[in-house]
Order: C-alpha cells, then structure tokens, then sequence
C-alpha cells in the first residue's frame, strides 16, 4: 500500500484543463526527463486530454442532455436535442477516427447527411460546399479522410458550442474559464467561482481529480499552468486533490506563472496550493521536491510560499541550473499517445497543419536570439536568457524521440529560430539521412535567404510561423522589432519558393498608430496572400504588459497608464491611454474579417476598405506594390 511518508517521493507533473487536444504539451515531458536524470520518480498526467474524453463520451453527452432537460429556455438547443440520439451514437466513433484507431470510418464520415449537422455545418454549406453540395472542390475525388477529419471536427464543434452556450460559458475546446483569469487583479472573482455552484464541467474537472488520485498516489503534484485558460482548471483539480488527501503538496508553475503572479501577496491561494514557482521550473521543482522530504525553506529556489500567514518568496539557490543543452530528450513515452485527437476545423493548410497531428514538440534554444521587441516580456527569463543547443544536440534528441513515440515529425517551439542554428540543424538533419518533418516560430529576416530556405525545405521543413506585427516601417521601428517590410516580404518570398507553408502574426493598436497606417497594413498582407507569399495570418491588439521594453518606458510610446492600486494576485497587461486611439475595435473586425477570408482565397482582388463597417482611408499603397518590389529581386529565384 502507498506510503505517504516514505522517503521517495513520488511527483505528477499535470497539464490542466484546457488546452489544444492534438499533442501533449511540452512542460510535463522536459521537466519529467530531467527530473528523472536527478533520480526523482515521476509520473505524467494530461487532465485536459481526460476531461474533454470524459465529455466526449457517450455517457458525457448523457449528462450534457439531462442538464438540457432541465433548462427553460430550449430554443438555443433545438438541433442537438432533436438530434440527441445520433449525437450519442456517432460521438465515441468520432473520437476514435479523430485518434486515428478507427480510420476506416472516413468512408461513413464523408457522406452527406451520415453525422447531425448543426451550427457549424451551416457555415460550411454557406461558404466552402460546390453548387452540387459536395466539397470535391477542396478535397477532390480522393481527400476521403480528409474530408472526413473535417465533418468530424465539425461535430465536435457543435457538441462544443451547446456545452458554451447552455450548459457552461466558461468552457471552450481549448481553454475554461480563459475570459475569467485574463486579468485577475484581485482574488475574489476566482474565488468566487470556485466555491460557487458547480457546473457539469466542474463536476468533470472533480472526477478527473479523483481519477488522478487513484491512478498515481502521488505526494507532490506540479500542475504546468502555460495560458489563462488552464488556472482555473489548475486550482479546481488542485482543490480536489487536497479533499481526497489533504497532505498532499501541490506546486503551481508554467508560462501564465511566470507573467502574471511574479508579485504575488494573495494568501488565499496557497488554500489550494503549497508552491507556487517561477521561471524555469527545474530547479523549483527540484527544491519542491526536497522540501516535501522534510528538508527547510532554504531548499527553495524561486518559489512563493506561505508563511505565517504571509505570501513570501523563498529563493536560495541550491546548485547550478542545467544549461539547456545539457538536458535530456523529454520524456513522451508515458503520455497517452494514441488518445490525442487531430481536429481540422478550417479549410486552410496551414491551421490543418497545426491541430491535425500529434507533433513531437522540442525547443532547439531557451529564450530569444533578438529580445528587444518593446511589445514583448523582454525582461523574463525564458525571453531574455538565450541560450541554444548544438545542432547535434538538437538532433540527437529528436533521434531520441522518434524512438519514444514513432512519430517523425517536430514542432519547435522556440521563441525564435535563430537562422545560423537552423543552418546547421538542417545540414545535421541531412548528414545522418533523417527522415523528418519540422516546422517552427522565425523571425522575417534577412538571415533567411534562398539558399537557407532550400535547405530548410531539403531537410524536412514544411512550415513557419513568425511576427510582421504592424506591417509598417515607421511602427516596426518604434516597436524595435529589427525587421523592415521590404526584409520581411523577401524572408516570406523565399520560404513560400521551397515549398514552406507561411503564417504571420500580425498587430493593430501599437501606440501612435493612426487608421491610415492600419489599412496600409491591410493592404501589405492583401497583396501578400495573393502573391502566394503567405497562407495564414491572425491579428492581435497590442497589449502593454508590465514585463516589457514599452511599460518600461511608456513616454517613448506616447502612452499614459493612469494610477491603480497594486494588484495582490496577477499583474501584468495593462490599461493604457493612447491619444492615437482611433477605432480600434471597429478596426480589429474589419481586420479579423478580412484575414479569415483571406485564408479561404476570398476577396483577394476587392479594396480593402470593403471589410470595415466603418469609413477608413484609401490605401496609400499601391495595388501592385509588393510585386515591384520583389520584381528582379535576386534574392528571390
């Protein structure tokens, strides 16, 4: 029987609920192996992959429907509940086809009229189906299982949008409770909820708890927290640990951690929880571990406790930190590997590429190689400490991981690809004869040549993903970003020649950006798509976070952040007044509304004025100004 009080203890590393079901994230598998280096047993758990299983699932959708009985307005759930049968017996098949270990199914999934077609059908029919109700013009004779993931993901949405819209609104695909923790300045709301009524969602988070409980004993619990959308998650199964085994000790760490609770003085958390780590967790988690031994607070490194009522941070470095070449391989092979679901929820390429498998996720060097864009968190250490793996490295450990888990294929998840790095990492790739396919985040710069691009391509690259923020020089100067936009028109230009799917991330609202340079941007990423020289995009609104070159020095950025109390749980975006604030929501629409067209070869050729509903400016730019200026480029062949 487990014994609580051995010596060994034994440590779950936990990714909560919720979080993209296509690959385990990262920070349980790097942080498992090296932990295991130390001689540290650990065990890893996906409870965000186990909840959307439990939901997904004929018995979830049972109780998905018993809670629709109960509700007085039925209008919102009409379709799925006169369709409730089919939902119930078409939604365990779904998963299993998704998971790959059904894929004969894609034969019944493709027809007509075989799965319910609610809400998300509807908007297919509108804008992707062909006049003869078929969708042979995006898959063709032969995209059978393609098409099939598509309806499949599709279902599911629908499942996902009656579980929002009447069962519970904090819940989304991939995220729960994310609009609840964006800004948390104060406990109480979390609080709040948690102790509130629980949803049918809570309910499963608890169950989950418990599954966990059972399955692993373990004495220290590290739940990785990455985004907004898997706190609250995070505290509820945290909660449930402790009612099952109050002595328990539970760590709280991961990327949300690190930005938003580095000035934390809520008490009322550590209820829920016993540590709370920042920045790399190795370490931490190492004194973590010591500590539960028995061992005093002089163990800790970067982690906030409670003492005496009180929230102190107990930071006493205890040795050297592993550098990170110096790590292993992370650890996948206890990961349930086979369970995780590929969803294609967009006719788009590049959105396909990213959720539709199940990649081996590696980060070829920690932090930033340029870490001086002023909108980003440049004063952190996973941003501001670079610090790159040999190729050889790098590639050893993917070596490493195709023997875990049988998959050749990579997501970097770097910050940014330094270009010398993936020089060499492809030419490694290419002497040992590695069959692979990789893609990952880049900076557009010059760096990233033809000759760069085609050994990229050569050695297995299939896509990038990288920022044109503002699209505009004058902006893209005042942000420090180190790139121009003729520099970053050639970078997309030569990767689009390899072969190399294109996404850019892009930025409205920067400080002092006025309407005009706004529907320039536009006008840029307009002719970029119908040149081919990108396949996706999505815009964001600026965001002044407390960590970055422009909170810093808000003057330079003519921005005016008007006094607040100091906030005891989370700090870090922002509210700002900017005199240059012209319409952005209006603006962010048109913006949004354009670029999903756009990934659909819709409305390339209208003016771009056409997606605002408000008056804005012509474009200054001229119709044709990209293709001139890659007209006898040498750098483009």
């Amino acid at each position: 029987m487990h014994d609580a009080k051995q010596t060994s203890k034994r440590v779950l590393l936990v990714t909560p609920p919720l979080i993209q079901c296509n690959a385990p994230y990262p920070a349980t598998p790097m942080l498992a192996a090296w932990l295991r280096q130390q001689g540290v047993e650990v065990a890893q758990y996906d409870a965000s992959l186990a909840l959307l299983l439990r939901l997904f699932s004929t018995s979830g959708l049972q109780r998905v429907g018993a809670v629709l009985r109960q509700r007085r307005d039925k209008h919102e759930s009409a379709f799925f509940r006169d369709q409730f049968q089919a939902y119930v017996e078409w939604v365990e098949p779904v998963v299993r086809f998704l998971q790959g270990k059904d894929p004969s199914l894609a034969y019944r999934l493709a027809r007509s009229g075989v799965l319910p077609e609610g809400p998300r059908f509807h908007v297919m029919r509108d804008q992707e189906m062909d006049e003869d109700g078929t969708l042979q013009r995006v898959f063709g004779k032969l995209g059978v299982a393609d098409q099939a993931r598509y309806l499949a993901s599709l279902f599911l949405d629908d499942i996902t949008g009656v579980v929002t819209r009447c069962v519970d609104p904090d819940f989304g695909l991939s995220r729960y409770a994310e609009r609840l923790c964006q800004s948390l300045p104060s406990f109480d709301p979390l609080l709040q909820r948690l102790d509130g009524p629980p949803t049918l969602i809570d309910e499963m988070i608890d169950e989950t708890a418990e599954a966990l409980w059972h399955q692993h004993h373990p004495d220290v619990v590290a739940f990785t927290v990455p985004f907004p959308g898997t706190l609250y998650g995070a505290l509820r199964l945290a909660r449930g640990l402790k009612r099952l085994a109050p002595t328990v000790r539970v760590a709280l760490g991961g990327g949300y951690v690190n930005t938003e609770l580095r000035e934390l003085r809520e008490a009322r958390l550590f209820d829920s929880v016993n540590y709370v780590c920042i920045d790399d967790g190795f370490a931490p988690l190492r004194g973590v571990v010591r500590h539960a031994r028995g061992e005093g607070t002089d163990v800790l490194v970067r982690t906030f406790i409670r003492d005496k009522g009180q929230v102190r941070l107990a930071d006493s470095p205890t040795g050297p930190e592993p550098g990170h070449g110096e790590l292993p391989a992370p650890a996948y092979a206890d990961l349930p590997l086979g369970d995780y679901l590929g969803l294609a929820e967009m006719l788009n390429p590049m959105h396909v590429l990213w959720s539709s498998q199940r990649w081996n996720k590696l980060m070829a060097a920690h932090g930033c190689y340029w870490h001086r864009c002023a909108f980003c968190d440049t004063s952190l250490d996973h941003i501001h400490r670079f610090q790159p793996a040999t190729a050889t490295r790098v590639v050893d450990w993917m070596e490493d991981l195709i023997r875990q888990t049988g998959s050749h294929g990579f997501h970097f998840v770097d910050e940014a690809l330094p270009p010398a790095l993936v020089r060499r990492l492809a030419r490694e790739i290419l002497r040992r004869g590695l069959v692979v396919a990789w893609w990952g985040n880049v900076r557009f710069e010059n760096a990233f040549d033809a000759d760069l691009a085609a050994l990229m391509a050569q050695s297995g690259c299939i896509a990038v993903t990288g920022g044109l923020e503002a699209f505009d020089d004058r902006l893209l100067t005042l942000l420090t970003k180190g790139i121009s936009v003729a520099g970053a028109v050639r970078a997309c230009a030569v990767l689009a020649d390899a072969g190399i799917l294109v996404h850019a991330y892009l930025m409205y609202g920067v400080p002092t950006e006025t309407t005009q340079e706004t529907v320039d941007s536009l006008e840029r990423l307009r002719q970029m798509f119908a040149l081919g020289l990108v396949h996706s995009a999505y815009w964001h609104r600026f965001a002044l976070t407390a960590h970055s070159g422009a909170a810093a020095n808000p003057q330079r950025y003519g921005i005016v952040v008007p006094p607040t109390s100091a906030p005891t749980f989370t700090h870090n975006e922002i509210a700002f007044a900017d005199s240059a604030d012209e319409n952005r929501d209006d603006l962010g629409r048109g913006l949004h509304r354009a670029v999903y067209n756009y990934m659909h070869g819709v409305g390339l050729a209208e003016d771009v004025r056409a997606w605002f509903d408000v008056t804005v400016p012509r474009p200054r730019v001229g119709r044709r100004a990209i293709e001139r200026s890659l007209r006898d480029e040498p750098a483009r062949q």
